[in-house]
């Protein structure tokens, strides 16, 4: 039986799929979000918030973290999300893509070591793009450096 902790992602955005991804995106929920700024959701969407992005904390645990109200769910947003960012364990990944799927964000992003390519194969099929185990803020970071 695979342990899906180990997962490697099989299928994966490519450069020009996730220079589309940050060129278009302005609004991304953060789920699992910590209120710990040594944490590195906490930096990451610190760090996309302060070049323009627009964060929406997914974290039942907190009422607010920078600054922005917490949701509970991604299925709580009222609003349209571009990019679902994802710092939670891949056992969690399925019921994520779900969600993302069920509110119409355009992509699912998960961080640096997550993968779960079973739910990224889902989010496809329901026309979202996917990128996994990469860092967003290292993605922006690099194309920035390279612009």
């Amino acid at each position: 039986m695979m342990n899906e902790t180990c997962e490697v992602p099989l299928e994966n955005a490519g450069a020009p799929e996730i220079d589309e991804i940050l060129r278009t995106a302005r609004t991304i929920a953060v789920v699992g979000l910590s209120d710990n700024p040594e944490r590195d959701s906490h930096r990451v969407a610190r760090y996309l918030r302060d070049r323009g992005y627009r964060i929406l904390p997914v974290n039942p645990n907190a009422a607010e973290i920078l600054g922005a109200k917490c949701y509970a769910t991604l299925r709580e947003i009222g609003e349209p999300v571009d990019i679902v960012d994802v710092f939670r364990k891949p056992e969690a990944v399925p019921e994520i893509v779900a969600d993302a799927i069920a509110i119409g964000a355009r992509a699912v992003w998960l961080q640096s070591g997550i993968a779960h390519n079973a739910a990224a194969g889902q989010a496809r099929a329901a026309g979202l793009k996917v990128v996994q185990s990469r860092c967003l803020m290292v993605e922006h970071r690099n194309r920035q450096a390279a612009a």
